[in-house]
């Protein structure tokens, strides 16, 4: 499958990546690359802050929607620093069991928080 590259820079319009509503534009963008059968290689050149958030939003959600086989074969990510890095595997780490069984994230909170 043919590869575009989107520059996370330039879509949040910052280097710093931390609004959730900067995620769901780059979210948008990768779901119509999908469409067109197209993966994606997002670059993180030029960010210098990245929050949970804004990775959630963007990448996150992504599990939702699509099978792990197919976002690993799709989504790249490039010039991501190691703290982002760990950033997204923790993300892509609950997204992957929130989505699997929502309720049961859901449920261990509770417990958690005795409730």
């Amino acid at each position: 499958m043919e590869r575009i590259t989107l520059n996370v820079f330039n879509i949040a319009g910052s280097p710093f990546c931390v609004e959730a509503e900067d995620g769901e534009r780059v979210y948008n963008l990768i779901i119509k690359a999908f469409k067109v059968k197209k993966g994606v290689e997002l670059s993180f050149k030029n960010v210098d802050i990245l929050t949970t958030a804004f990775l959630n939003t963007a990448v996150g959600q992504l599990y939702r929607d699509f099978t792990e086989d197919f976002i690993r074969q799709n989504l790249g990510v490039q010039e991501m620093s190691p703290s982002g890095l760990v950033s997204l595997k923790r993300v892509v780490d609950t997204a992957k069991i929130f989505y699997k069984d929502p309720d049961a994230l859901k449920r261990s909170i509770e417990e958690i928080l005795g409730e």
